[in-house]
C-alpha cells in the first residue's frame, strides 16, 4: 500500500495539487484509537437508491442499513457520471450523491476513477466526511479505482465488492477499451485488502485473471419484508423479476410458458422489469398467442415486488449470466419454489429438487418440464418453498451478510 500510485492517463496540475494535499484523514483517525470506537467505513458506490429510482441498488443499501447492529458505522457516497443529471437521496436511505466527470458511455469507465478520486479529495479536504478507517468500494470501475487512489494517498486500506460476473468489464465495452478496463481492474483487485465476491462463481471469474485476496460474502435478504403469504387462489402465477435484457432469457421463459399454457389453463405469467427487450418480448408473446396470459408490469416499487412474490405460485428467471441474483433469495424468503440455471451463482444457493429447481441454461425443454411439474403439484411447491425459506433464515439474511462484512472490516483495519 505504500508504493506510489501511477495513473494510466494524464493528470491535471489542479488534480495533482489536490491529490498531494497535506490534508490527512489518517492523522485525524489516529486521534481516537480503533478499539475505543466503532469502525468507520466510507462506502463508495454507483448502485444506490435515489429519490428518482428508490428500488435500485438495494443490494448495497440494505446491508449498509444493518451495519450499526454489528458495531460498524457507515458514511456513504453514491456516485454517477455528470451526464446522467442530478440524483437526490431516497427517503430514509441517506447518502451524499456526487457527480463526477466521465467520457459519456462505457468508453469512459477506465478513466472515470481518476476524476472521481480528484473530486472526492476536494470533498474530504472540506471535512464534510471523515474520519474513516477503511474504504469499501462497490465495483472496480470507477469506485474501486478511486478507492485505490485514495488508499494510496491517505494510507487507508480499501476493499472492493464484485457484484457480477463481468469482473473486468470486458462484456460492457469494445475490444480496445475492454483491455484498458481489464488492466485497471486487475490493479484494483491486486491492491485491495480484500476482494469481496458475491458467490464462488464470481470469485472464480476474478481468480482466473489475477491473484487477489478474495472472500465470498453472499447477498442477504430481509426475511421480515420478504415474508410468506398464501399464493393466489384465483389463478396460478409464474413470476419473473429482472431487467428486460438478453441475458435474463425472458424470451426462453415465454416460449416455455406457451408450451404449458394449454395443459395448465389457469396459469398466467407476470414479468416485472423494463429494458431494451420489452417491445421484442411483447411481440413474441403475441406471436406465441399467449398475450392474454402475460402481463408486462414494467418497473415496480419494492413493496409491489414483495407483494407479487407473495401471491405467485412459482418464481422463474432462467438467466444465463448471473453472479448470484437477489431476486431468487427474495422469492425464497417468501417461501416460493424457484427456478434458476446451473452454472450461475444461484446454483450455490438452490439445492436442486429440495429448495428449488435448476435447469441447463437456454434449455427450453428442461424449463418447460420444471414449470409444469411445479404448477401441477401444489404439495411439491409448498414443500420446496418451506425448505427455501428455512435455508434463507439459516444462511442468507441481511444479518448474516452484515456480520460477515463487519468481520472483514475489522480484519482489514487491525
Amino acid at each position: 500500500m505504500g508504493e506510489r500510485f501511477h495513473t494510466t492517463g494524464s493528470t491535471t496540475l489542479r488534480e495533482e495539487s489536490i491529490l498531494t494535499s497535506s490534508f490527512s484523514v489518517a492523522a485525524t483517525i489516529e486521534e481516537v484509537p480503533h478499539r475505543q470506537r466503532e469502525p468507520e467505513i466510507l462506502a463508495l458506490t454507483p448502485f444506490y437508491p435515489s429519490a428518482q429510482c428508490p428500488s435500485q441498488g438495494r443490494f448495497v443499501s440494505d446491508p449498509i442499513g444493518r451495519m450499526k447492529d454489528v458495531g460498524v458505522s457507515n458514511q456513504t457516497i453514491a456516485v454517477q457520471p455528470f451526464y446522467r443529471g442530478h440524483a437526490r437521496s431516497a427517503e430514509h436511505i441517506p447518502a451524499k450523491w456526487m457527480r463526477h466527470f466521465s467520457v459519456p458511455g462505457n468508453c469512459g469507465l477506465p478513466s472515470a476513477g481518476e476524476f472521481l478520486a480528484a473530486h472526492l479529495m476536494r470533498t474530504l479536504r472540506q471535512r464534510s466526511f471523515g474520519p474513516f478507517d477503511l474504504i469499501h468500494a462497490h465495483a472496480a470501475l470507477p469506485c474501486g479505482h478511486a478507492a485505490e487512489i485514495l488508499s494510496n494517498r491517505l494510507s487507508i486500506p480499501f476493499v472492493v465488492t464484485v457484484h457480477g460476473r463481468d469482473a473486468f468489464f470486458i462484456r460492457q465495452t469494445g475490444p480496445v477499451v475492454s483491455r484498458w478496463c481489464c488492466r485497471v481492474a486487475k490493479n484494483v483487485y491486486r491492491r485491495a485488502r480484500r476482494v469481496i465476491c458475491i458467490s464462488e462463481k464470481v470469485r472464480s471469474e476474478v481468480l482466473n485473471e489475477v491473484q487477489a485476496n478474495t472472500v465470498v460474502v453472499y447477498n442477504g435478504v430481509d426475511p421480515e419484508f420478504f415474508s410468506p403469504a398464501p399464493e393466489s387462489h384465483s389463478r396460478q402465477i409464474v413470476l419473473s423479476v429482472g431487467n428486460l435484457t438478453p441475458t435474463k432469457r425472458h424470451a426462453l421463459l415465454l416460449r416455455a410458458f406457451a408450451r404449458i399454457a394449454l395443459s395448465v389453463p389457469n396459469c398466467f405469467l407476470e414479468i416485472i422489469g423494463d429494458g431494451p427487450e420489452r417491445a421484442t418480448l411483447i411481440r413474441l408473446a403475441d406471436e406465441l398467442r399467449i398475450a392474454n396470459r402475460v402481463q408486462f408490469a414494467g418497473r415496480q416499487s419494492r413493496d409491489c415486488v414483495a407483494n407479487a412474490m407473495r401471491r405467485c405460485s412459482v418464481f422463474a428467471l432462467p438467466s444465463s449470466y448471473e453472479g448470484l441474483g437477489c431476486v431468487y433469495l427474495e422469492a425464497m424468503a417468501c417461501a416460493k419454489s424457484v427456478i434458476g440455471c446451473w452454472g450461475q451463482g444461484i446454483d450455490e444457493v438452490i439445492e436442486h429438487a429440495k429448495t428449488g429447481l435448476l435447469v441447463a441454461p437456454e434449455n427450453e425443454d428442461e424449463l418447460t418440464e420444471s414449470l409444469q411439474m411445479l404448477l401441477q403439484n401444489e404439495e411439491l411447491r409448498r414443500r420446496m418453498g418451506a425448505a427455501a425459506r428455512n435455508l434463507v433464515l439459516q444462511k442468507f439474511t441481511l444479518d448474516h451478510q452484515a456480520q460477515s462484512l463487519a468481520q472483514i472490516y475489522r480484519e482489514c483495519i487491525a
